[in-house]
């Protein structure tokens, strides 16, 4: 059959890789091309069979030049491979090699659908429209990754799939999802591919995510070329990206914070600290969930109503001001700081560089303040000022960090909601990323046996929050003056990510 190769092109330097992603319906392909293109919004991921009933394409590229290097295929679900290798048996000669098999079928009426709704041909064979669309466009590919959920036992129909998917005559790598489920039987399926010599298989859960299985997948598919330069330089500019990212997500936290340490309103001794504490509390809870927008946006996270169900930040959007929240996280106040409506603020006699909460100093006037507290109070000249407490400071910190690492390990398929990490993901996230994570861990407390690790000791802010501290034109929550003041801070916010 001379047409046999009318549809395959051999991939030579400089050209984009078209790579098919293939396997039995319901094993996760649109979810593990959602993952790799870092888009909730591909294709249409339910919990139902053959949700995927047209090949779509999508591409990798180079951030930076914009080239083209990878060209996905999203195809559908194999859903008889058993029947149409039983086909392939009646009506094609064992003696053709694979390709022409293939091509023999893809000519056949039950290839195109073409017995309609009875869906049974005249030989009771049914209608394989669907595993025709795979195949057309395994052979128009330069290799396939066969997605399996790690979860499924190893039955005959994924060996017929396999069986069919070698006639294509072109590397298939097999491709382990939802390898984190406690059910996954990769042991028996890597056997069974041993045996159908495919000994080259990864590991990628596109639901929890990690970076280096996606460099491995990569890195296992380009020892099957023989031109891998694409690949290779797709490797680069994902990690460089990844790493930049980091980096970022960094500076959108530490600016955070530096805007809230250097909030500060003034009161006078007469006027009532409550409706003040309300104003600044709710300034703080808006800029919070600001910068966790941004942190989602950055990583292609977005309040997706097309998932089964939206991304939650339940975890992370509990008021930061409430006292049971600061015990979860087994951060205490060595200034007393009241429970409640005071919670979260400081009183600072700025002028004598002393600093005590807000709730034990108004505590202490009601029942009688320390004489050296006293006489300081007596030197002010009626001017206070308010200012977020370091504890709290600390445990916006803290959970900035959580939803960050959280979002580092969250495939672009995941559908439930969000949920806090800590301790062992923090440190390897900072390894992984290229930063030094020698001792930037602190402070340490163990609460209910869940070890939660804050960035540096309540009562030892880093110098750039410190400082914050009497550079109230930093903090757009004084000033109301956003660009200004986020332009004021821009350095300091670089020195504080490089602590976080």
């Amino acid at each position: 059959m001379e047409h046999k190769s009318r549809n395959k092109t051999t991939i030579a330097s400089g050209e984009p890789l078209k790579l098919a992603v293939v396997g039995h319906t319901n094993t996760g392909k649109t979810s593990v091309l959602r993952t790799l293109l870092r888009d909730v919004y591909f294709g249409e991921v339910k919990n139902e069979a053959a949700t995927t009933r047209h090949v779509e394409r999508a591409q990798l590229t180079d951030s930076q030049t914009g080239e083209v290097l990878v060209a996905l295929y999203d195809t559908p679900g194999l859903e008889d491979a058993s029947g149409l290798m039983d086909w392939l048996e009646d009506n094609t000669a064992s003696r053709r090699d694979g390709i022409e098999r293939l091509q023999q079928f893809l000519a056949a009426d039950i290839a195109s659908g073409a017995n309609g709704a009875d869906r049974l041909d005249d030989h009771g064979y049914d209608d394989y429209s669907q595993e025709a669309k795979v195949i057309r466009q395994l052979l128009a590919s330069d290799m396939a990754i066969y997605v399996v959920d790690a979860r499924e036992p190893v039955l005959g129909k994924y060996r017929d799939e396999l069986a069919i998917l070698s006639w294509a005559a072109i590397p298939v790598m097999p491709v382990f999802n939802f390898t984190d489920s406690q059910d996954a039987n990769i042991d028996e399926w890597q056997t069974m591919l041993a045996r159908r010599n495919l000994h080259i298989s990864t590991r990628f859960d596109s639901v929890a995510f990690e970076f280096s299985d996606e460099i491995r997948l990569w890195q296992n598919l380009a020892t099957m070329l023989t031109h891998a330069e694409m690949l290779e330089q797709l490797m680069q500019r994902r990690t460089e990206d990844w790493a930049e990212l980091y980096d970022e997500a960094n500076i959108i936290i530490a600016d955070f914070l530096l805007n809230v340490a250097a909030f500060v309103r003034e009161i006078s001794d007469d006027d009532d600290p409550l409706p003040i504490l309300q104003q600044m509390q709710e300034a703080v809870r808006q800029s919070e969930r600001a910068m966790q927008n941004k942190l989602l946006n950055s990583y292609k996270f977005y309040d997706n109503a097309v998932a089964a169900t939206p991304l939650e930040l339940q975890a992370y959007q509990q008021d930061p001001f409430d006292p049971e929240l600061l015990k979860s996280y087994g951060i205490r106040t060595t200034s007393g700081a009241a429970a409640g409506a005071l919670l979260g603020l400081g009183f600072d006699a700025a002028a004598l560089g002393t600093t005590l909460g807000l709730g034990a100093a108004l505590g202490g006037i009601a029942g009688g303040l320390l004489s050296n507290t006293s006489s300081i109070a007596d030197k002010i000249t009626g001017v206070k000022r308010l200012y977020i407490d370091p504890a709290t400071i600390t445990l916006l910190a803290t959970r900035a960090i959580d939803l960050l690492t959280a979002l580092r390990h969250r495939g672009h398929a995941a559908t439930d909601a969000t949920q806090m990490l800590y301790s062992g993901e923090q440190d390897s996230t900072k390894q992984n990323s290229g930063h030094d994570g020698d001792n930037h861990i602190d402070d340490e407390h163990t609460v209910d046996d869940t070890t939660l690790i804050t960035p540096w000791p309540t009562h030892k802010l880093p110098s750039e929050l410190k400082k914050a501290r009497g550079k109230p034109q930093w903090s757009s929550l004084s000033s109301g003056k956003s660009e200004q003041a986020q332009s004021l801070r821009t350095d300091a916010a670089w020195s504080l990510s490089r602590k976080l």
